[in-house]
């Protein structure tokens, strides 16, 4: 019986206890589930330890906290996401399915993005209705500990010891899903993890695990940032050491009792003492960690378990106008600045490298040089060399580039980050916070939408994105080199 027709509310039994979820429209929908213990006190800085469980049935109809973070609440790009409250006790995932049954539907996991300092599988945007209801999947979606918390290094020099805590949140919200997906109408076997720049870099991460086969078939990368390697062993200690010395703390034991608040507020101290001009940066970055990560991402998808995953990866046009386009430091950038810039990354090539750009866009400004530098740097060209090593293996993967521009702040965004994640999800409604999809044309936007959501669907449900309404897409190969453009 579908549950249009049946009202009463969902109770599926998990490994660690029965757990009621509530019916929205068509959809059985479960919040707040925790999936690991709860990372307080003790285990402050530890690696996510399974849940003891609960006694009774578990009430499963709010999303539980979202991990601790700032909140900006005027953001010229995203709006702010309003997300109170924020706790420490954050390990939790919320699932859709279109019935609890033994239908074994493909699974689509989501991992959020946020630089991994913000973000959470509660913000409205993130919500698996459009997945699970248009396309007969198992949606699930995650919060893990973002910032200080999830990032603050303490391994070794031989990369022993404690490092992305946040991956070992992730891990076991797969191993989770792994066990209990199954009651929900999933199929474990039929996994695909998705995500958006760090949830993108995570799911590549995420890959290196498994070590009876990979924990996923299938993997969708948006707007990995390939060239911002992960941080080695001394590289992250000296973070910490900076770290604390903003905090005022002089060691891990002074650091525990800190309240989480006071180490949020600190994140600012450190994104500023890190802020090169003209770079992206992140005041936390993941650890090369003998024990969660051992090498940089991509390259589990190259070889070992992860080599047999499925992949679907791509950037958006003006990446980095995301961090560039609108600041007032950048807007009125001097040639001579982002030439500085650009010898960064060409050397003695840098005015070379200018003038080209410079010619490729008609009356293109500085900031315009340094946005599609940029852009390139961190995400097309190390996109492009990664899916040419697929190729090389002979391993599947689909290349796009998401191209669609927004009129929004007089069109100076272009394409940025993250202006795909609307149209993947096929639900506008839920970004109405959003400045930067001011003004844009409803016909061309939704229709593209449509396709986009499509494409990401059948793939998920077939390994294959191709569906009737749209081009021919085919496999990137070294002789066609093939790159889907979205765009109006």
């Amino acid at each position: 019986m579908g549950f249009a027709q049946d009202r009463t509310a969902p109770v599926v039994n998990t490994r660690s206890g029965p757990i009621r979820g509530v019916i929205e429209g068509d959809l059985a929908v479960f919040k707040g589930v925790p999936y690991a213990a709860p990372p307080v006190g003790p285990l402050r800085w530890r690696p996510a330890q399974p849940h003891r469980g609960w006694s009774g049935t578990l009430d499963a109809t709010a999303y539980g906290p979202s991990a601790p973070q700032a909140v900006r609440e005027d953001d010229p790009i995203l709006g702010g996401h309003g997300l109170p409250p924020f706790d420490e006790d954050c390990l939790t995932l919320n699932v859709w399915t279109p019935a609890t049954d033994d239908a074994r539907r493909p699974v689509l996991v989501w991992i959020h993005g946020g630089a991994f300092i913000s973000g959470s599988g509660a913000m409205p945007n993130y919500s698996g209705e459009t997945f699970a209801r248009n396309g007969d999947l198992v949606v699930v979606n995650l919060n893990y500990r973002l910032g200080p918390l999830g990032l603050l290094s303490f391994a070794s020099d031989d990369g022993a010891g404690r490092g992305n805590l946040w991956l070992t949140d992730q891990l076991a919200a797969l191993r989770w899903v792994q066990d209990n997906i199954a009651a929900f109408g999933g199929d474990p076997g039929n996994v695909t993890v998705a995500g958006q720049s760090a949830g993108a870099l995570s799911t590549a991460a995420l890959a290196g695990h498994g070590a009876d086969g990979p924990l996923f078939r299938r993997a969708v990368l948006q707007s990995l940032p390939l060239a911002m390697p992960l941080a080695t062993p001394a590289e992250s200690r000296a973070r910490t050491a900076a770290y604390l010395e903003i905090v005022g703390a002089k060691d891990e034991d002074e650091l525990r009792r800190v309240p989480w608040p006071r180490l949020v507020e600190a994140t600012a101290g450190l994104l500023a003492a890190t802020t090169q001009w003209g770079h992206w940066t992140a005041p936390f970055m993941p650890v090369l960690d003998a024990g969660t990560a051992a090498r940089q991402p991509a390259l589990n998808l190259l070889d070992g378990p992860g080599a047999d995953i499925d992949v679907l990866i791509g950037w958006t046009g003006e990446e980095s106008a995301f961090a560039f386009a609108l600041g007032g430091a950048y807007a009125s950038a001097t040639g001579e600045q982002v030439l500085r810039r650009a010898r960064d990354s060409f050397g003695d090539g840098a005015a070379a490298a200018y003038a080209a750009y410079e010619a490729a866009r008609p009356d293109a400004r500085p900031i315009d040089v340094l946005i599609d530098l940029t852009t390139d740097e961190l995400f097309r060209k190390p996109t492009l060399e990664f899916a040419e090593a697929r190729a090389a293996r002979d391993r599947p993967v689909w290349a796009y580039e998401f191209a669609y521009r927004t009129p929004a702040h007089d069109g100076r965004l272009g394409a940025p980050h993250c202006l795909d994640l609307p149209f993947v999800f096929d639900n506008f409604d839920k970004w109405s916070h959003a400045p930067f999809l001011a003004g844009m044309d409803t016909g061309s936007r939704d229709g593209l939408a449509r396709t986009v959501h499509r494409a990401w669907i059948s793939f998920v449900r077939t390994g294959d994105p191709n569906h009737p309404a749209m081009p021919r897409w085919d496999r990137y190969d070294r002789l066609s080199r093939t790159v889907m453009r979205f765009d109006a």
